[in-house]
C-alpha cells in the first residue's frame, strides 16, 4: 500500500483484468481464488489464436511464393521466357545479331541457315536475337516479322496465304486471305519489289523446319525469297532453321545459286562442368524475385543439389546420352511438379524419381496391361526367336508353341479356342508390339503372314517381374531354357 500504487485502477475490462490483476496481486500480496486460473486460460487461448493466425499467414505467403516459382520456372522450361540465358552459343549469337542489324538498320538483305540437332537451341537463339533487335531505338517497330513452319505450311499456297496474313496486306479481311496462288504471289512480289533500301520497312522471314520447304513443288517460295534477298529491293532477311546437315543438297540449282551460303552450326560443344552450371542456372530464381529470403533459400537448395552425388550421377547419365537441353528441361519439369506447400524445395529423391519416369520403357508399360493369354503369346514368340535366331514367325507357329505349353500345364492354364487366340494376336499387332514383315495382300491367309516381335528378351523379363498376379507356370515358362521346348 505504501509504495504509491493506487488500488482504484480500472479493472472492468476482461483484457485489462488479465493484464493488471497479476500486477496488483504482486504489489498488494492479494490473491483471489480462481483468478490465476482464469487469467492463464485467457492468455493461453489468445496465444494459440495468434499462433494459428501467424501459421495461416505464413502458409499463404509460402503458397504465393511457390505459385510464382512454378510460373517462372515452367515458362523457362517451355522456352516461353525470353529472359533465359544462352549456353555455349555466344559466338553464333553474335554472328546472327550482326547479320540482322545489317538488315534492320542498314537495309542490307541477307540469308542464313541455322543448323543443329533437335533441342540444341536454334529457336531460342533466333528469339533472343529478335528480342534484342526490337529493343534497339533505331529499329523499334520498324521491322516486320514473318514466322513460317514447314510442319504447318505444307505447300507454297498455304505458306503464301500465311505471309499475306502476317503482313496485313490489302487482300486480307479478318483472318481470311482472298485470291488465287498466282495472284497472291504476284501481289506479294510486287509489294516487296516496289521498295528500296532507304525507304522500305525491312522484313525478316523465319522458316522453321526449313528442309520441309525444300520438298515443295518447284521450290517456288524459296526461289522468290532468295531472289529478292539478292536484289536491291525491299531489304529482307531469310533465316532457315533445320536439323539436316545435307540441306544444301536438297535445294534446286536455281535456288542454291541465289542463297548466300551462310551457315551457323549449333553443336552443344560444352563439357560436363558447364552442363552442371546450366542445371543450376535453369533451377535458380532471378534476383528480382519478390520474396528475397525465400529466393535465397531456394537458390541455396539448388546449390546443394548440384553438389549431391546422386544428382550428379543422374546429370552425368543425361549428359552422356544427349546434351539436349530439352531433355534436361523435361527432367526438371517433372521434379518441379513434386513441389507443394508441405514439400517446399526440390530434393535429390525428386530428381531420381523424375529420372525414372523419363527413362521408363513405354513398351514395357504396355505389357503390364495385357491379358495372361497375350503374355503367353509374347513368351511363345520369345522362344521362337531364341530357336530360329530372330527369324520372322507367323501366327500358326506361335499357336503351336502355345499349345505345347498348355498340354504340359493343362491343370493351371486354360486352353483358349483358336479364334480367341487369333484375336489376342491381332490385338498385339494393333498395340505395335509385333509388326508384319510385308504388306498384307487380299488373298494371303492371316495365319501365315510373317511377323516380327518388337520387344527384346530383357524388356519381356522386366515387364513380367512387375506384371500383377502373373501365374507361376507362365513366369517359369518365360525363364525356361530351350530344352523345355
Amino acid at each position: 500500500m505504501s509504495r504509491g500504487f493506487p488500488l482504484s485502477l480500472p479493472t472492468n475490462s476482461l483484457r485489462v483484468q488479465g493484464v493488471l490483476r497479476p500486477a496488483l496481486q504482486r504489489v498488494t500480496g492479494e490473491e483471489r481464488p480462481g483468478v490465476r486460473e482464469d487469467v492463464c486460460g485467457i492468455i493461453g487461448f489468445e496465444f494459440v489464436e495468434m499462433s494459428s493466425r501467424k501459421s495461416k499467414s505464413n502458409n499463404l505467403i509460402h503458397t504465393e511464393c511457390l505459385s510464382q516459382v512454378q510460373r517462372i520456372l515452367r515458362e523457362r522450361f517451355c522456352h516461353q521466357s525470353s529472359h533465359s540465358n544462352l549456353f555455349g552459343v555466344q559466338v553464333q549469337y553474335k554472328h546472327l545479331i550482326e547479320l540482322l542489324k545489317r538488315t534492320a538498320i542498314h537495309g542490307e538483305s541477307n540469308s542464313v541457315l541455322i543448323i543443329g540437332p533437335r533441342g540444341s537451341g536454334k529457336t531460342m537463339l533466333v528469339n533472343h536475337a529478335l528480342k534484342e533487335l526490337t529493343e534497339l531505338e533505331e529499329v523499334s517497330e520498324n521491322v516486320l516479322q514473318v514466322h513460317l513452319n514447314g510442319l504447318l505450311q505444307i505447300n507454297d499456297k498455304i505458306a503464301l496465304k500465311e505471309i499475306t496474313r502476317q503482313l496485313n496486306l490489302e487482300n486480307v479481311v479478318g483472318d481470311k486471305v482472298f485470291g488465287s496462288f498466282a495472284e497472291n504471289l504476284s501481289f506479294l512480289l510486287e509489294a516487296l519489289k516496289k521498295g528500296d533500301r532507304t525507304s522500305s520497312c525491312p522484313v525478316i522471314f523465319v522458316l522453321d523446319e526449313f528442309d520441309l520447304f525444300a520438298h515443295h513443288k518447284n521450290q517456288t517460295l524459296l526461289y522468290n525469297l532468295f531472289d529478292i534477298s539478292q536484289s536491291a529491293q525491299t531489304p529482307i532477311a531469310v533465316i532457315g532453321l533445320t536439323c539436316r546437315l545435307d540441306i544444301l543438297e536438297l535445294l534446286e540449282k536455281r535456288v542454291k545459286s541465289r542463297f548466300s551460303h551462310r551457315q551457323i552450326h549449333l553443336m552443344n560443344s560444352f563439357g560436363f562442368p558447364q552442363y552442371v552450371k546450366i542445371f543450376k542456372e535453369q533451377l535458380s530464381l532471378p534476383a528480382e524475385f519478390p520474396d528475397k529470403l525465400f529466393a535465397e533459400k531456394w537458390n541455396e537448395n539448388v546449390q546443394c543439389l548440384s553438389e549431391d552425388r546422386s544428382v550428379r550421377e543422374v546429370l552425368q547419365k543425361y549428359f552422356n546420352v544427349s546434351k539436349n537441353l530439352r531433355s534436361l528441361h523435361m527432367l526438371l519439369m517433372l521434379a518441379l511438379n513434386r513441389v507443394t506447400a508441405s514439400h517446399t524445395f526440390i530434393t535429390a529423391a525428386d530428381l531420381i524419381e523424375a529420372n525414372q519416369l523419363c527413362s521408363m520403357d513405354s513398351k514395357a508399360n504396355i505389357v503390364h496391361g495385357l491379358s495372361v493369354l497375350e503374355i503367353c503369346l509374347i513368351i511363345a514368340m520369345k522362344h521362337l526367336n531364341d530357336i530360329y535366331e530372330e527369324e520372322p514367325f507367323n501366327f500358326q507357329m506361335v499357336y503351336n508353341e502355345f499349345q505345347k505349353f498348355v498340354q504340359r500345364k493343362a491343370h493351371s492354364v486354360y486352353n483358349f479356342e483358336k479364334p480367341v487366340v487369333m484375336k489376342a494376336f491381332e490385338h498385339l499387332q494393333q498395340l505395335e508390339l509385333i509388326k508384319p514383315m510385308e504388306r498384307t495382300s487380299v488373298n494371303s491367309q492371316r495365319e501365315y503372314q510373317l511377323m516380327k516381335l518388337l520387344l527384346d528378351n530383357t524388356q519381356i523379363m522386366n515387364a513380367l517381374q512387375k506384371y500383377p498376379n502373373c501365374p507361376t507356370d507362365v513366369r517359369q515358362w518365360a525363364t525356361s531354357s530351350l530344352s523345355w521346348l
